[in-house]
């Protein structure tokens, strides 16, 4: 009991930082849904859609390079502060467009974009934030608040968004969005962030050199940099398959019951949120790569099960524990990154390393579209070799050509992450020897 008291006595700080930031970011996606809503309703069009999810992503990667570097070198409880003030001002000037008649699509596009523009900066900041606020033991369970929390919003937004809409309509949700802001800006305000004193070699540096040393610490440190590349590698798999074409493999093996794909879509958020609220209670792994690896070699192989799977319920169960797997491999991906660099690195290697594990998504979904329709699709339809060998394993319905892609990139991850936890497992019992 008294170890339970001493730990929320240290970890009061970080509790109030990241309660205060949920109620934020749940006014924030209350926001997001019901603008898509508003969005669509004025154009009809999916390309509207398109364009808002555009302008909410581009800034982030393409800024978060300057934005990691800036987060190391400037006041991190400052520039979240400025962060929020401007999401603010953006939410008010959604509402005043709105009141007066004023809002259209073209002005979401332009607010979205200085959004995320200054989200860019905020996330390396909260980082290092929450490293400076939260003793290294801890580092793994934080994770796992936050990650619960993440899954959380994505739960309740929409049907907390839906209800304000009913009810108040889009004033009343952008006013229940401002109030969130003011909880987090109020209580980052009175909240005593550390400042962390620049090292002599980042103030000697430009902001430009500050950008290329955390590619350069990177790749100065082997284990970081091969994980930072297989995550890269799994990323293009996952895009490629369930966590790029989901709807497009539920839809298409049940022509087109969207009750079973909110069914699975419900499976994949309570999947997330179990996986963050699990590895909160669970003890620390004693060795942060082995559990990356293990849990990489779970999301595939649940992966596979989930492709050749042909029931709503096995889909669930199945998608269910590929997002648990997924979310504490998350968690232990970040412990691992806040115990292995220095925190006065962390903004600049943190954004390295986004950029590099992320570059390889927008290839994932482009192939997975063009490879389903244009390969697997028309494969799996016509009399053949290739039918006859797989259809035993996929089926020969609709769908069984995605499923089979779903399948072929489970078992290539599969593949390659146990070989990978093979030899990390095999170096470290050489070095305990």
């Amino acid at each position: 009991m008294k170890k339970n008291i001493f730990t929320l006595v240290q970890l009061r700080p970080f509790l109030c930082l990241w309660a205060s930031q949920s109620v934020s970011e749940m006014g924030t996606a209350m926001t997001n849904y019901a603008l898509v809503i508003w969005a669509y309703e004025q154009t009809g069009t999916a390309a509207s859609l398109t364009g808002l999810t555009l302008c909410s992503f581009l800034p982030t990667i393409l800024f978060r390079f300057i934005a990691g570097a800036v987060a190391d070198r400037w006041n991190k409880k400052h520039i979240m502060l400025a962060a929020d003030a401007f999401a603010a001002c953006g939410s008010l000037a959604i509402l005043l467009l709105y009141t007066s008649a004023s809002l259209t699509v073209m002005w979401l596009y332009g607010i979205n974009f200085l959004l995320s523009l200054m989200n860019a900066f905020q996330v390396p900041a909260a980082y290092v934030a929450t490293s400076l606020l939260v003793p290294k033991e801890y580092y793994t369970k934080t994770g796992g608040l936050q990650a619960a929390s993440g899954a959380l919003i994505s739960i309740l937004s929409p049907v907390l968004g839906s209800v304000l809409l009913s009810f108040g309509g889009l004033e009343a949700v952008l006013a229940v969005d401002l109030g969130t802001f003011a909880v987090a800006f109020l209580t980052l305000v009175f909240l005593p962030i550390p400042s962390l004193k620049r090292d002599a070699q980042t103030g000697k540096e430009s902001v430009g050199q500050n950008i290329l040393s955390g590619f350069r610490f990177l790749r100065q440190h082997a284990t970081l940099f091969r994980l930072i590349l297989l995550i890269a590698f799994v990323n293009l798999l996952a895009k490629l398959g369930p966590d790029g074409q989901m709807p497009a493999f539920i839809l298409s093996r049940t022509e087109n019951n969207q009750s079973v794909l909110g069914a699975v879509q419900s499976a994949v958020a309570l999947g997330l949120l179990a996986g963050g609220s699990l590895i909160s209670f669970l003890k620390p792994p004693g060795d942060d790569t082995a559990g990356i690896l293990l849990m990489c070699v779970l999301v595939f192989l649940m992966g596979i099960l989930f492709a050749v799977s042909r029931h709503t319920v096995l889909w669930c169960v199945f998608a269910f524990l590929q997002y648990l797997f997924a979310a504490a491999m998350n968690v232990y991906w970040g412990a691992k990154m806040r115990n292995d660099v220095p925190i006065e690195m962390q903004g600049r290697v943190f954004s390295a390393r986004d950029t590099l594990q992320n570059c390889t998504i927008p290839s994932g979904l482009y192939l997975g579209g063009i490879l389903t329709d244009r390969v697997f699709e028309p494969a799996m339809r016509r009399p053949s070799v290739f039918r006859q060998l797989f259809a035993p394993v996929v089926g020969g319905q609709n769908g069984a050509g995605i499923a089979l892609l779903f399948f072929l990139v489970s078992v290539m991850g599969f593949a390659v992450c146990t070989l990978c936890l093979y030899r990390h497992s095999g170096k470290r019992t050489k070095t305990v020897k």
